[in-house]
């Protein structure tokens, strides 16, 4: 292997230690290798920042293990040119595992250029992840809490999801919090609590509510209710930190706005996973497989096998394909014109992925060019030329000599 950096470092990460190894030398020669043992306190990081600084070592490479490697990443990158490494490409001969070796190899694969450098963004970024992140926990903490809530109506042959398709709307709060306290509800009651074309169906609420509803489920609803509604003033509060956040960002946010089916939370969440700045992916491919929404080859000795694909960044994957159900509801778009064409070969989840992949290419062109997205039309890929001359390879196929004349006006 040809070297190409003559002093770097290897960072072998763990819990409690750091075993950092620098090798130092003329690119032609063996190098000189010196390794250190370091803690993660504060106080002993910087020590290994201030010893990477006598050694005259900036280029450093580590693996990321766990979350173990974020406070060595925070300290090292105002001063270094940091490269984390995923422990899966990196791994050694077996019979060779001990931290030492583990930093040697690292720094001597660092020292050859052969490690490929995960992707990182800027702490604005990485802060703006966390919220748009936690955001999505609690949203889906509290479609389990409503889960437990329809659970424990049904336990008590309380029918009200029946009668109201929202039991967590106005209408069916006003009833889940009279149901908690006990109330004994007559037809006028109902009718005060209830919505537009809900006071229709009072008669139907009374049987429904008329259950075998014990203390021990209304205080489970209690419960249930008062933490869900804890959770939805946390997700109001954290809307308003992100909104705060993506000002910097309003330009991004705007182009991602314009693509049928995302709105702005999903563009927040799309921008925390990526960042602003595409030039960190060489190409979309390349962005495409990072998300893990590209297709999966396994191919040998010319035979095709199914393959799944590729884990990728699951949070990320999965706002792409909530916007991939919302864009194919548009009627008269490139978008879904892809997805009917897909669904007849391959059904509607293989054909909701392929629109997720067709997404995030089309968002590395938007955020890299910054421009808007351009609606081409349902026959965008299905244009009267290209199906003329398809008919007529079909037609030479089946023996037939084709002579095509234009038509009178």
């Amino acid at each position: 292997m040809d070297a190409i950096l003559e002093t770097c470092a290897g960072l072998d990460v763990h819990q409690e230690t750091v075993v950092a190894c620098v090798l130092k030398g003329p690119l032609d020669k063996k190098p000189k290798q010196e390794v250190k043992t370091f803690g993660t306190t504060t106080a002993e990081l910087l020590q290994l920042q201030d010893w990477l600084s006598e050694c005259g070592c900036i280029e450093v490479a580590m693996e990321s293990t766990g979350i173990y490697w974020k406070p060595i990443w925070n300290i090292l990158e105002s001063t270094c040119r940091l490269t984390l490494a995923n422990p899966a490409k990196i791994k050694n001969m077996p019979g060779k595992k001990t931290d030492v070796k583990d930093a040697v190899w690292i720094a001597q694969l660092h020292r050859c250029g052969l490690i490929e450098g995960s992707f990182v963004p800027e702490e604005q970024i990485r802060d703006l992840r966390d919220l748009t992140r936690y955001r999505r926990k609690m949203v889906q903490n509290c479609t389990q809490e409503k889960n437990r809530i329809h659970k424990i109506l049904q336990d008590a042959n309380i029918k009200l999801t029946t009668f109201v398709s929202d039991v967590f709307g106005v209408s069916g709060r006003a009833l889940l919090e009279s149901i908690v306290g006990g109330e004994v509800l007559e037809a006028g009651d109902v009718r005060k609590m209830v919505k537009t074309r809900l006071k229709n169906k009072v008669p139907q609420l009374i049987e429904a509510l008329n259950g075998r509803l014990r203390l021990h489920h209304r205080k489970m609803i209690k419960r249930h209710l008062d933490h869900l509604c804890y959770m939805e003033k946390e997700i109001q509060e954290l809307e308003l930190e992100i909104d705060t956040s993506i000002q910097p960002y309003h330009q991004e946010i705007e182009l991602l706005d314009t693509i049928p089916g995302i709105n702005q939370d999903a563009a927040a969440s799309i921008l925390a996973e990526i960042g602003p700045d595409m030039s960190k992916f060489p190409t979309d491919a390349h962005l495409a497989s990072w998300v893990g929404v590209c297709p999966a080859n396994n191919e040998s000795a010319g035979k095709k096998r199914s393959k799944k694909n590729r884990r990728g960044n699951k949070g990320l994957k999965s706002v792409l394909c909530q916007a991939g159900w919302a864009t194919v509801k548009s009627k008269n778009t490139r978008i879904s014109a892809v997805y009917n064409r897909l669904l007849k070969q391959c059904g509607p989840q293989k054909a909701n992925m392929a629109i997720a992949h067709l997404l995030i290419r089309i968002i590395y062109v938007m955020l890299r060019d910054k421009v808007p997205y351009k609606e081409l039309g349902e026959r965008y890929l299905g244009s009267k030329e290209k199906s003329v001359d398809f008919w007529v390879r079909k037609i030479r196929e089946m023996g037939y000599q084709v002579e095509l004349t234009e038509a009178p006006a």
